[in-house]
């Protein structure tokens, strides 16, 4: 056994240090959290009275528009304002490693020794939808550290970044000039999960033509109808900070039309639903998987053709609750070496 793997946590005092805003504390949580650490969940109990603090806003787009670029300018307008900061960037995994590639880290290094911004990469480990499958419990450690606002930055993977929606308060979309984003926006979905856009590179030419493309598009699209909120098209140039100050103030604009609204409510509602059912899943996923005798068989029945995938899998899933019929928590797990 390794020497951090035999390292014992004291968990009573990572959760201090976690409300203390230490970033060594906040780093050490989020590490638990992405390995899976048995202690992980203690450690997110210790934090639930600080949940629903901070203002999540996701920023996605297709590669090549600035997200990281535009994320840092958003932080550095934040932090003008006095705003305490949250940072998590999803990176692509490594094929090597399974870690984050770290690039936002690197664009974001003026903030690195700023005490009011927390900054961390996560890999996206192959999971779909541009996030991480631990963002949402990440996003739980940074509002108990104090975080104001966290900004999720997600992997530029083009259509399937719609799912950043069902983790933040706020979307904004970023999109620029000459990459056929008006097709991609309506293609993609972006155009209904986008709360505010952006058309970022806005210095260059067809700037003002993405924009008008945008803009008439909402207006043919339900989402101007009355009492709904209207998403603004901004324009801005992430690499002067050009038009930050208007971003920012439109996603505060937003959240105040949240509150006002009862959406804010309800978009954190849905999204801890997600999340618990999502943790389920995984921990049933994780018990089928080591009870190894039991999972191949059903894996032999369906290459040997006496049955199909489906079924095979819905006789898992039934033997999972008729074992635990009855039983007030989980029952152990089967022993591996079976």
């Amino acid at each position: 056994m390794s020497r951090s793997a035999s390292r014992v946590i004291d968990v009573p005092a990572l959760v201090e240090q976690i409300r203390a805003g230490r970033p060594r504390g906040v780093a050490r949580g989020i590490s638990l959290i992405e390995q899976g650490h048995h202690t992980a969940r203690d450690v997110l109990a210790g934090l639930t009275e600080r949940n629903g603090h901070a203002h999540v806003v996701g920023l996605t787009g297709a590669p090549g528009v600035g997200k990281s670029t535009t994320t840092n300018a958003i932080v550095r307008e934040l932090r003008s304002r006095g705003r305490v900061v949250g940072v998590l960037a999803v990176d692509p995994s490594s094929p090597f490693s399974g870690g984050a590639l770290l690039g936002d880290r690197i664009r974001m290094e003026e903030h690195a020794t700023d005490a009011g911004v927390f900054l961390r990469s996560m890999a996206s480990r192959g999971h779909l939808g541009g996030v991480a499958a631990a963002t949402t419990q990440a996003v739980r450690v940074m509002e108990a550290a104090g975080c104001d606002v966290v900004l999720i930055e997600t992997v530029g993977v083009g259509q399937s970044e719609v799912e950043v929606v069902a983790l933040a308060d706020t979307t904004v979309v970023l999109l620029a000039p000459g990459l056929g984003d008006g097709i991609q926006a309506a293609k993609a979905g972006i155009l209904e999960i986008g709360d505010v856009f952006v058309v970022n590179k806005a210095d260059r030419d067809g700037a003002d033509n993405t924009v008008r493309d945008l803009r008439h598009m909402i207006q043919m699209s339900d989402r101007s109808e009355p009492g709904l909120w209207r998403p603004p098209v901004l324009k801005a140039t992430a690499l002067s900070s050009d038009g930050l100050e208007a971003v920012v103030d439109a996603v505060a604009d937003h959240r105040i039309w949240l509150e006002r609204t009862g959406a804010l409510a309800e978009r954190r509602r849905d999204r801890t639903r997600a999340e618990v059912l999502a943790l389920a899943l995984a921990a049933m996923a994780d018990e089928l998987e080591h009870d190894h005798a039991r999972l191949d068989a059903a894996v032999s029945s369906v290459v040997e053709g006496s049955a199909d995938a489906s079924s095979a899998a819905a006789d898992l899933v039934e033997r999972f609750r008729r074992a635990r019929e009855g039983s007030p928590g989980l029952a152990p797990q089967a022993d591996p070496r079976r």
